[in-house]
């Protein structure tokens, strides 16, 4: 048995799943819509007030499949009540984040600003606080589309191990490196 898949999913009030003859699951909240597709092996009902999955047979890949699906369902109904939240640090001499509308504007010591343009479902949120490094807060009820723009925006300019300058999640723990030895 999948330790993960069999655990029911409890929906809080104001969510709404459905499930078509499709496998499609549509989840509906406060915070927006999810749908997506699931594969036809892995059987998902809506009983009450919980979700529950059961897979086809004992493979590996309905094994594999049973447990991802559960969890997909899982941060689709938690996005919709609560919503995902990812913070960005921007850690070097002169970088700074401003945010226009759904446009990032970027200075991370290139030559040139980068203008970043956010997808409608993401909130951006930009603060600059004297003596602090500017902080980019992402915000959406999609966790795989707010990680995927967070690592999108890592990926501008990610920490170096040295003095670990870059942008980096806040909290991340950067492996830093020694610098040279000298002459001895």
């Amino acid at each position: 048995m999948s330790r993960i898949g069999v655990l029911p999913i409890n929906i809080p009030e104001g969510v709404d799943v459905s499930v078509n003859d499709k496998n499609e699951v549509h989840v509906k909240g406060p915070k927006g819509e999810i749908s997506q597709i699931f594969e036809p092996s892995i059987s998902i009902e809506v009983k009450e007030d919980q979700v529950l999955l059961s897979r086809a047979s004992d493979s590996k890949k309905h094994k594999s499949l049973h447990g991802l699906s559960r969890a997909l369902i899982n941060n689709m109904v938690k996005g919709v009540s609560e919503g995902y939240t990812i913070q960005l640090e921007f850690d070097g001499v002169g970088y700074r984040a401003e945010a226009k509308g759904q446009i990032l504007e970027m200075s991370v010591g290139y030559s040139h600003d980068i203008h970043f343009e956010i997808p409608e479902e993401v909130q951006v949120e930009a603060k600059t606080e004297r003596r602090s490094n500017p902080k980019v807060t992402l915000t959406s009820h999609d966790k795989e589309l707010v990680g995927q723009v967070a690592a999108k925006i890592r990926s501008m300019r990610p920490p170096e191990p040295y003095k670990g300058r870059g942008i980096k999640y806040v909290g991340e723990r950067i492996r830093r490196k020694a610098g040279k030895a000298g002459n001895v």
